[in-house]
């Protein structure tokens, strides 16, 4: 059945570029090659981590007119906790899911340039 499918989705291809009327459906707007670039853009930011940790901590430091030793406990959980967030974003940064960084593979395509003529 999925077969069919892409057989069918393959015709229509075929008949929308097809020139039977004269000019083919799809024009595309510009050549139909990969560039020697990709678009800088930043890693979107994930989600704020230690708020609970923090917001608790501000809120002992609230209630004891700002004295740092009598909110200790606090203080060393929200440090534990910035530090986690910081261990695991560093793994998560060096696997990154197999994916280059946009910089990386600007210097690759650049390092390996499409041949825009035929031979």
């Amino acid at each position: 059945m999925a077969m069919q499918g892409g057989i069918l989705f393959q015709e229509k291809v075929a008949r929308l570029v097809s020139k039977q009327n004269g000019r083919p459906v799809l024009k595309p707007s510009r050549p139909l090659v990969l560039s020697d670039s990709v678009a800088n853009r930043k890693p979107k930011k994930g989600e704020a981590t230690c708020v609970t940790e923090m917001s608790v901590m501000m809120a002992c430091w609230k209630q004891n007119s700002f004295v740092e030793e009598l909110c200790s406990s606090e203080v060393k959980a929200f440090y534990s906790c910035v530090e986690k967030a910081q261990a695991a974003m560093k793994n998560k940064s060096s696997l990154q899911g197999g994916r280059l960084s946009p910089k990386e593979a600007t210097t690759l395509l650049k390092r390996f340039p499409n041949l825009c003529s035929e031979v």
